[in-house]
């Protein structure tokens, strides 16, 4: 009895299988150097943006004698570094970094893992503990840019600060999924206010049993 080759089942290929695989971890590998380049990248720039800062401030304060020298040399340097560096050196920017320096005075305090964007979101909050509490939460939850916005826009701190205890942290994770549908996002801020309520009864308990001490972690 012949047998019709068509009516075979096609096996795998092995040599496609292959390069499937290696085509898989060189993309991986790629991915993973695009990620580390822009890392560093947004790491350079953002100390670039806090020296811009500190060279206006310091500047300023030689020139402080006179009441416009701070305006007038914010827009000299804008016409000359926008003519060298495109419109990213606009004054509003200039401004920017200015602020950028003034809150963040010592450089090893900006953390490397947020890009200059978080941080002009971050520079809009007034209250300093407020922001080092976006900080410290757009660093361990990975908060892109527009969630930071978004979390800071919905006053987030403050609502956390108005409830303490662990019945007030619920509150917030049952109201968040009664209102509107449940996105992946939301799933981010419930573990947060998990984790924040955890970092809370950590510090309760510590302090019930060495004293007014508190971790420098909190």
């Amino acid at each position: 009895m012949s047998h019709n080759p068509r009516t075979k089942r096609q096996g795998k290929n092995p040599e496609t299988l292959d390069i499937n695989r290696i085509y898989a971890d060189i993309r991986m590998l790629l991915d993973q150097a695009r990620q580390q380049a822009w890392l560093s990248v947004n790491t350079v720039m953002v100390q670039a943006y806090w020296n811009v800062g500190r060279i206006i401030v310091e500047e300023e304060q030689r020139g402080a004698a006179r009441a416009d020298y701070g305006k007038r040399l914010v827009e000299a340097l804008s016409v000359r570094l926008r003519q060298d560096y495109g419109q990213g050196f606009d004054p509003s920017n200039l401004w920017n970094m200015k602020a950028f320096y003034l809150a963040y005075p010592i450089l090893d305090a900006v953390r490397r893992e947020l890009s200059w964007t978080h941080y002009r979101h971050l520079m809009r909050v007034e209250k300093p503990e407020a922001r080092g509490f976006y900080e410290t939460e757009a660093v361990s939850a990975r908060w892109s840019t527009r969630e930071l916005e978004r979390q800071i826009s919905s006053l987030l701190y403050e609502r956390l600060s108005l409830s303490r205890d662990k019945e007030g942290v619920r509150s917030f994770v049952l109201i968040d999924l009664k209102v509107g549908k449940l996105m992946h996002q939301d799933l981010g801020q419930m573990q947060m206010y998990v984790n924040y309520n955890e970092r809370k009864r950590v510090y309760r308990d510590f302090s019930r049993a060495d004293g007014p001490r508190c971790p420098q972690s909190l």
